[in-house]
């Protein structure tokens, strides 16, 4: 036994085992389980608040997700009245135009078909005119004095039945 007692070993062992004594004594277990249990409650406090963030977070990428798709729908909408709108505006812009050409166009054949009745009353009447000095010259070249004292005469006499 004085081998044992002698062995440092031996010592090392019993005063592991009397601070083992100790701990377990002044209630160390109790403590290091309630520390643990502790830990454990704020990791599990910890997991739980993250669960609760991803859930919001996903919550929120949803409601981001909507929105964007509602934000697309709207611009595509946007965008089809828009195109619309620009093909009425062009479509009323060619009616338009055609109706402004068909207005300029007739105003056009007015203005030649007016030029056209003046060109042809001036000419009627410069042709008027040169039958007139031609009758005259041709009768007067043709009658002489008495006979044109006689139908003057005859004139005058038919002039009331003409009336």
């Amino acid at each position: 036994m004085m081998r044992l007692l002698a062995d440092p070993e031996f010592w090392v062992a019993v005063g592991f085992v009397a601070i083992i004594a100790i701990f377990i004594r002044q209630g160390a277990p109790q403590m290091i389980a309630r520390s643990l249990d502790a830990r454990a409650a704020a990791i599990k406090a910890e997991l739980d608040e993250a669960r609760r963030l991803r859930e919001e977070a996903e919550a929120l990428l949803n409601s981001y997700k909507a929105k964007a798709s509602a934000a697309e729908r709207e611009a595509e909408t946007i965008v089809a009245e828009a195109r619309a709108d620009a093909e009425r505006f062009a479509a009323d812009a060619r009616v338009q135009m055609q109706k402004q050409l068909e207005r300029h166009t007739e105003a056009v054949r007015e203005r030649i078909g007016q030029a056209e009745a003046q060109a042809m009353a001036e000419l009627r009447a410069v042709a008027a005119d040169a039958a007139a000095a031609a009758a005259e010259a041709l009768i007067a070249a043709r009658l002489d004095g008495e006979r044109q004292s006689a139908i003057v005469a005859q004139s005058v006499r038919e002039l009331p039945e003409r009336l």
